[in-house]
């Protein structure tokens, strides 16, 4: 099933508009797809607080871990659930708030020309195969849409933040992700 976008929204995306996010610079390109993991609370999944963190409405008081967090400003453009479900949080052509301080192929200021895709995990526990699955899709949709971004530019937050990021961690396959982005066991 090929993915349709209308005006940089996803159609088959549940959309949750994120208010952390802002143009990106003129005349810059989209050439890049970042992979991150997130969970919240840590190790647990299938909660509204991924959606309420990037919504600027997570309850410092729930959690814990939460105290740290709930005033941090961040997002990313996709998030791809442990089920598989999509949910969008920012317009393609807009700039997400997903990369930090980052640098790519000598390009710093990743968010600038990026597209963050989180997927609901963490670096040591294994990754769904519907997440990869989504992940495929998703990437194909981003590929077709985008001419920039190729197979050798879909990496790792770890990739383009070492020593400050390890996501989306030694838990994600990616030999198999990209077997499966090659059309292997499609």
């Amino acid at each position: 099933m090929a993915l349709l976008i209308d005006s940089g929204w996803l159609s088959t995306a549940r959309r949750v508009e994120s208010p952390n996010h802002d143009a990106r610079p003129q005349g810059c390109g989209i050439d890049l797809l970042v992979v991150h993991a997130i969970s919240l609370p840590p190790r647990q999944y299938g909660g509204p607080e991924i959606e309420a963190f990037f919504c600027n409405c997570l309850a410092a008081d729930e959690h814990p871990y939460f105290a740290a967090i709930a005033d941090v400003r961040v997002s990313a453009h996709f998030l791809v659930r442990r089920d598989g479900e999509l949910v969008q949080f920012v317009r393609l052509d807009d700039r997400a708030w997903h990369a930090g301080e980052s640098c790519f192929d000598g390009r710093e200021r990743c968010n600038d020309f990026s597209i963050g895709i989180e997927l609901e995990g963490c670096d040591n526990e294994l990754y769904e195969a519907v997440q990869y699955e989504q992940l495929v899709e998703l990437s194909y949709a981003l590929m077709d849409r985008y001419p920039g971004i190729s197979p050798e530019r879909i990496v790792g937050h770890c990739d383009i933040a070492p020593g400050r990021k390890t996501d989306p961690g030694q838990a994600f396959d990616w030999n198999y992700f990209r077997r499966l982005l090659a059309g292997e066991k499609r």
